[in-house]
């Protein structure tokens, strides 16, 4: 056993808040309480990681409409029964999409939107690995939607920042501001029967049902009529997700496996392998010196990710860690070679996620990420159907005809998720994932080495303050007490410095659950910095 499992689980607790937890049957951490309440009503009744991580996301879709739903992608891995697999649920572009030919804004309104692949992904894995009936992982969703649930602040909060966008899309208001036009109060209850309607549908006809019946003609005419892109042949046409061979790689003597492209799964085992060239004793420090060179080994990954775009097509001959280029980006840190490289900027992006982390009591694992792309995605509904389309045209290379995300029918877009599952030995062990759009690459990075580098425990490693390094050299960091003269010794070495309030939204969601390797039982963490909560039967 690894040393780092004994000192990871014998320092964890507990706490009251839901933020920490422990159980003997299974864990569920997901972004949103009544979310981990029917992921582990599927443990209960007999059900396993995958059943319980199916119904968890469907009710996310429900409860925190702002980061996914049924317009939008997920992507998964999976352990089942001793196989490892990636599940890819991209979603496409429409057949009507090109660069000089796709109407209007590729952020906000109808023609923002590809063809929504969860519902398909989730129906993917409970067919193939789950144990319960489809409308079994459905009817939490259903249920929630129908009685309601309560706006949280930080929901009400997204409602204010975006009202204008989603007021512009007339249905985005109409569904998610209260009586069309203002944000919901903190405590409110919000019910949302044209959803349940939809759930209810797809439960009683199966995940198809969304894609080739009635539901998919509605689609079609609701895009027609404003604007869209969308059609019924883009929604019978989506191919069906993709099973894919995990990036894997080996850190402090536990293996690490992520989500390969599109995901980002190779970049965040990139960044790991800069910190690993890193003297042990300099990764667990808090000076200066150590906090640059965390920021410079996230922000060479990402400058490697952004010049050398990796097809996913070509992924699928195989992927290696690349060991040398590790050290050769280590090195030049090493010589001081950090000033910011020229790279691409541009604005602080706000992209909205979720994720959601399953183990149950037979060592399976479910690390999944799901995702509308910005918060409120498009700020755009389907009418009578009550859910959110994404926004994800706006993921697509639109210059740049050789770039394997380039904006074409059918293209896959570029994304940044890295749902991961770390192995001791040959044993599932911890299930992990993040939003955050770039930032996830840093928060997964800089969570797994608080834990295998200094020992944490799951809760302390997600707690701390964070630190990001985007690749033109904007260092992002948490508000601490020692935040004020790190963001002076960084300005002072070139960088653009930007300090964020403490558990600040934008860096980040932590949700993590492990199975014990020491001792019988369950631990697992929910974000502070968002609404969720973990839990275990």
């Amino acid at each position: 056993m690894n040393g780092t499992v004994r000192r990871v689980e014998e320092s964890f607790s507990a706490r009251p808040d839901g933020k920490a937890a422990v159980s003997n049957g299974g864990m569920v951490a997901t972004a949103f309480p009544e979310a981990t309440e029917a992921g582990v009503l599927m443990l209960k009744r007999g059900g396993n990681a995958v059943d319980a991580a199916c119904a968890a996301a469907l009710a996310l879709g429900v409860c925190e409409p702002q980061a996914s739903g049924l317009g939008g992608q997920s992507m998964a891995l999976v352990w089942v029964d001793g196989k490892l697999t990636a599940i890819d649920g991209s979603s496409r572009a429409p057949s009507l999409a090109s660069p000089s030919g796709a109407r209007g804004d590729l952020l906000v309104g109808y023609g923002a939107s590809t063809v929504p692949s969860t519902v398909a992904t989730l129906g993917h894995m409970a067919e193939r690995y789950g144990l319960l009936d489809w409308p079994d992982l459905v009817a939490p969703a259903v249920r929630i939607a129908r009685r309601g649930y309560r706006i949280t602040p930080l929901q009400s909060r997204m409602q204010a920042t975006h009202l204008d966008n989603l007021a512009a899309t007339g249905s985005g208001a109409r569904y998610f501001l209260k009586d069309g036009r203002e944000p919901y109060e903190p405590g409110d209850l919000f019910v949302q029967e044209d959803l349940a309607h939809t759930l209810a549908a797809i439960s009683e006809s199966g995940p198809g049902s969304f894609y080739t019946g009635d539901l998919a003609d509605r689609i079609d005419s609701d895009m027609r009529r404003n604007g869209g892109l969308l059609r019924r042949g883009d929604l019978a046409g989506l191919p069906a997700p993709a099973e894919l061979r995990p990036v894997c790689g080996t850190y402090g003597g536990l293996r690490i496996c992520s989500m390969p492209p599109p995901g980002a799964g190779d970049t965040m085992l990139l960044a790991m392998m800069v910190l690993a060239e890193l003297p042990a004793p300099r990764r667990r420090s808090k000076d200066h010196a150590a906090y640059r060179y965390v920021a410079e080994a996230f922000r060479r990954a990402l400058l490697h990710r952004a010049r050398r775009p990796t097809d996913p097509a070509a992924y699928r001959r195989g992927w290696r860690p690349d060991a040398s280029l590790a050290r050769r980006l280590a090195g030049s840190i090493r010589a001081g070679e950090d000033r910011p490289l020229p790279g691409p900027g541009g604005p602080a992006d706000v992209e909205e996620t979720t994720h959601l982390s399953v183990v149950d009591s037979e060592g399976n694992a479910v690390s999944l990420t799901q995702s509308i792309e910005l918060v409120y995605g498009s700020k755009a509904a389907a009418d009578g159907m009550g859910f959110l389309y994404n926004n994800y045209m706006s993921a697509f290379e639109t210059e740049n005809a050789d770039h394997p995300h380039y904006l074409r029918p059918g293209a896959v877009p570029n994304s940044s998720v890295c749902p991961s599952i770390v192995f001791d030995g040959d044993e599932a062990w911890l299930a992990v994932g993040s939003p955050g759009s770039s930032r996830i690459i840093s928060a997964v990075s800089l969570f797994l080495s608080r834990l295998i580098d200094e020992g944490d425990s799951l809760y302390a490693a997600m707690e701390r303050p964070r630190l990001h390094c985007s690749p033109d050299g904007r260092v992002s960091l948490e508000r601490d007490p020692a935040t004020e003269r790190l963001a002076r010794h960084l300005a002072g070495r070139g960088y653009e410095v930007d300090v964020r309030e403490r558990r600040s939204f934008y860096m980040g969601a932590i949700h993590a659950a492990l199975r014990c390797r020491t001792r019988p039982g369950f631990q697992g963490v929910a974000e502070v910095r968002r609404d969720g909560a973990a839990a275990g039967p």
